[in-house]
């Protein structure tokens, strides 16, 4: 069994009000039999149009340039609240967990999920919005659903995939 080098790399997550990048660092495990390829260990925080699992082609990641080669099938699901969402992460991951997702990253006003696109935008919403009810300053919005240029754009990647709705 070969062992997978995982690493650390720039993402560009947007741009700052100077007009400057602004860079997430994501985890990776390079692909050994395919060169210069790498798989997304976790859904990014700022970075969009990608989630965990997804594979990327390192074009020039010293200056954060990579190409989408394929996706995982995975949603990336990003909860940002106000205030402290630990007692929203305790009701939200059990029930994502149920359903084969999984809590990627945490911090103190936001979550990121990764939840197979298979489960259906409908319960993954449901889920989200009835979780999402009693904590009114939390919002959530997909990390790769909408072009990252317009931010309402279906990307539509998902119709590659077996989704139930």
């Amino acid at each position: 069994m070969q062992n997978i080098e995982k690493i650390e790399l720039p993402f560009l997550a947007g741009i700052n009000s100077s007009g400057e990048p602004v860079f997430e660092s994501l985890e990776v495990e390079l692909l050994p039999e395919t060169p210069q390829h790498a798989r997304l260990i976790m859904s990014p925080l700022l970075t969009r149009n990608l989630a965990a699992g997804d594979t990327i082609k390192l074009i020039n990641p010293d200056t954060a340039e990579y190409e989408l080669v394929a996706r995982s099938g995975n949603l990336s699901i990003r909860v940002l609240g106000v205030d402290d969402l630990s007692e929203l992460e305790q009701a939200l991951s059990s029930a994502i967990e149920k359903l084969g997702g999984s809590l990627d990253r945490q911090t103190e006003r936001a979550l990121v999920y990764s939840i197979h696109v298979s489960i259906g935008f409908q319960t993954v919403e449901k889920l989200l919005d009835d979780a999402c009810q009693d904590y009114p300053e939390t919002v959530w919005y997909y990390g790769n659903v909408y072009d990252p240029e317009d931010g309402t754009t279906p990307l539509e990647w998902w119709l590659d995939f077996d989704s139930q709705d």
